[in-house]
């Protein structure tokens, strides 16, 4: 055998080290889902599992088969509300988190750039404050309205007599937030019975939530994802701009427009079913891209995964460290958010 003979043997084809690394990709990514689809399991039974009063695994599965007392059956069930709207808000504020960091290109976007939680809180004030609305199962249909019209206002005044500009989004954003936040005050202030039922709902909490809460942001919840999914193949031309956008044949504004829409009906099914919650949809995406890589597809798949993760461990967190009381979700969660914002920052800093 010659020399040219045994080098063709010996070097295999760069066809072969292509399919290889494909092949590794693939393997790592079914990896990471294999694994978030496992601490999201397990965070739901955690949730189920600890509470003022600990359970144990045993009590979860008697319950389910009707073999647990009913002290204990009590206990459970009473955590299934607040597991199921975990899932739901975590995985509706991921994934509106990185729609808005996709759509506006800037790492620390999140929902509240369209101006959904103060819309929302304008919202459920507006309702206890003059229509003698209360309790915790009917601000669901006022906060959900209120974040709805706040987040169209924003696109609307974001892209009037044009298309729409990233730097008007989120000055309309800031702007109508600002405005809604005055006349929050303005209200909660002259009505000190208003600001008591308020100030319970608005730093956002899992607990104290019937199922119908549930059920009812579901279907917007739904369209949002459904959404999101349609345009997260026009996330990743867009992310290389609206000219080599419209070069690939893609149409940005309808691209914009459908994920804006998404992220508008997510935050607020979200926000309106357990409140106000920070830095779940600007953490969870910085996270997932960091597993994940630049594609939208994929980011936005982890993030519906590891959204859930993240606030149900954030709860159980608050649960343990306070027991018997409990530390709010909300408040949980910005310890949580706060360090992975400061290395965001950093990184832009690094980078500017």
């Amino acid at each position: 055998m010659n020399a040219t003979s045994e080098a063709s043997t010996l070097t295999p084809p760069a066809g072969d080290a292509g399919t290889r690394d494909r092949g590794a990709g693939v393997a790592r990514l079914v990896g990471f889902l294999l694994l978030g689809l496992l601490a999201l399991a397990l965070a739901m039974l955690a949730s189920v599992v600890f509470g003022a009063r600990t359970t144990s695994v045993g009590d979860v599965f008697a319950t389910l088969t009707g073999d647990a007392d009913d002290y204990v059956a009590t206990v459970v069930e009473s955590r299934y509300p607040r597991t199921a709207l975990g899932v739901l808000a975590g995985a509706s504020l991921a994934v509106a988190g990185t729609l808005m960091q996709g759509i506006t290109r800037n790492p620390l976007a999140d929902p509240g750039l369209l101006g959904v939680n103060a819309g929302a809180s304008a919202g459920v004030v507006t309702a206890t404050a003059f229509l003698g609305a209360g309790g915790q199962s009917g601000a669901i249909w006022w906060a959900l309205p209120g974040a709805l019209l706040a987040g169209l206002l924003v696109y609307a005044v974001g892209s009037a007599g044009a298309s729409t500009g990233l730097v008007r989004l989120v000055l309309a954003g800031a702007v109508v937030s600002a405005v809604l936040a005055a006349y929050i005050q303005l209200v909660t202030l002259s009505k000190p019975l208003v600001f008591d039922s308020y100030r319970y709902w608005v730093v956002g909490a899992l607990g104290g939530r019937p199922m119908e809460i549930f059920w009812t942001a579901l279907p917007f919840a739904a369209v949002g994802l459904a959404l999101a999914v349609m345009v997260s193949g026009g996330l990743n031309a867009l992310a290389l701009g609206d000219d080599s956008a419209h070069s690939l044949g893609a149409n940005p504004t309808a691209i914009r427009a459908g994920g804006l829409i998404a992220a508008t009906l997510l935050a607020a099914s979200a926000t309106a079913a357990v409140g106000p919650i920070a830095f779940v949809g600007l953490a969870v995406p910085h996270i997932v891209r960091a597993v994940v890589g630049i594609d939208f597809r994929l980011q936005l798949a982890f993030s519906a995964l590891f959204g859930p993760t993240l606030l149900l461990l954030a709860d159980v967190i608050g649960r343990v460290v306070m027991r018997p009381s409990e530390l709010m979700v909300g408040v949980v969660t910005a310890f949580v958010g706060a360090p992975v914002l400061l290395y965001a920052v950093r990184r832009m800093r690094g980078t500017a």
